[in-house]
């Protein structure tokens, strides 16, 4: 799965993906053959961890 590399464009892109189509990151990240653990450290460089009560990444 290509997804964006910037992660600004990823947090947006898998918030969207959360809302409309995954109850869960685990759901989304084996659905699209992600790393779970390798986009939840890319997106702590920009401050967002995933929030598992609103399924989307803050």
């Amino acid at each position: 799965m290509n997804i964006p590399n910037d992660p600004m464009m990823l947090v947006s892109y898998l918030n969207t993906q959360l809302r409309d189509f995954y109850p869960s990151l685990e759901e989304l990240c084996k659905s699209l053959d992600l790393d779970q653990q390798q986009i939840c450290d890319k997106l702590k460089t920009v401050d967002y961890s995933y929030d598992a009560a609103t399924n989307r990444f803050i």
